[in-house]
């Protein structure tokens, strides 16, 4: 763990060189930061980065993302601050769910908490469900279906019923942890329950999990609550929004933080 800690540390840095950005946050996103990790899962680096100021002042169109190709099980890639902040405004749900992952590689600087202060107004609850909802209808969909199943993507399925349940009762971005929802959120000491946890154990102690038969207790849990939220999706609220001139000041101040003050800028 050390040593895959060191060389995403390495991989950001060299990023910074080559690409002549400066990394502003940077956390785990994916099966790891949901808590369900299996022995050879990817480690899913996602970061936001500021350009130079004279970047922005250009007339040429800057690339607002930057990816690496999939390499010694590190998938990294980031988004420019600007277009962090245009989705964040949107309360986009990846990008919330970032600012809160539990494994969080490199935070130097204060944007990243100072989002966090504006989640509050960013979120929006209509917006996270149809994001939850479309992921889990489109994982049930695809992978479910037969007598037998690609069984862990039952977490798939899961785990975005269970962060709408959590919106539900809530109101609030739900925790990654995937074990939180499960035990909030599912009866205790249930069949359901119990069938999700063993599923958990097998997964995280490295038991190949393919095509097995279709756990009955846990379609039908899905099945129930995907018809619920396709029902009640449209009742949820908007978020109250975050004010342009809030992120115009973010960002601004993010540019001082990393590169300076405006006099000391060089063109």
């Amino acid at each position: 763990m050390v040593e895959i800690h060191q060389s995403i540390i390495q991989q950001l840095r060299a990023i910074e060189s080559e690409e002549h950005v400066r990394i502003l946050y940077a956390c785990e996103s994916g099966s790891r930061a949901w808590g369900f990790p299996s022995k050879d899962s990817d480690y899913d680096v996602r970061f936001l980065y500021i350009r130079r100021p004279e970047a922005y002042l250009s007339i040429f169109e800057q690339r607002d993302v930057i990816e690496r190709p999939i390499s010694d099980m590190l998938d990294i890639n980031g988004w420019d601050l600007k277009k962090g902040l245009n989705l964040f405004r949107k309360s986009n749900p990846p990008l919330l769910e970032w600012l809160e992952s539990p494994i969080r590689y490199e935070e130097k600087y204060a944007v990243a908490q100072s989002l966090r202060g504006l989640t509050p107004q960013s979120f929006s609850p209509k917006s996270f469900i149809y994001h939850y909802l479309n992921m889990a209808r489109g994982n049930y969909r695809d992978y479910l279906q037969g007598s037998e199943v690609k069984i862990k993507k039952y977490f798939y399925v899961l785990r975005p019923l269970l962060a709408c349940a959590w919106i539900e009762k809530y109101n609030e971005v739900p925790p990654l942890d995937f074990n939180v929802l499960v035990q909030d959120l599912i009866p205790q000491s249930s069949e359901l329950q119990e069938t999700v946890q063993n599923l958990l154990s097998r997964k995280m102690s490295g038991v190949e999990l393919n095509l097995e038969p279709r756990l009955a207790v846990i379609n039908m849990y899905m099945e129930d609550r995907i018809a619920h939220y396709e029902k009640i999706a449209s009742a949820f609220e908007q978020s109250v929004g975050v004010m342009d001139e809030a992120l115009d000041v973010l960002f601004r101040s993010a540019l001082i933080e990393v590169w300076g003050e405006t006099g000391q800028w060089s063109w």
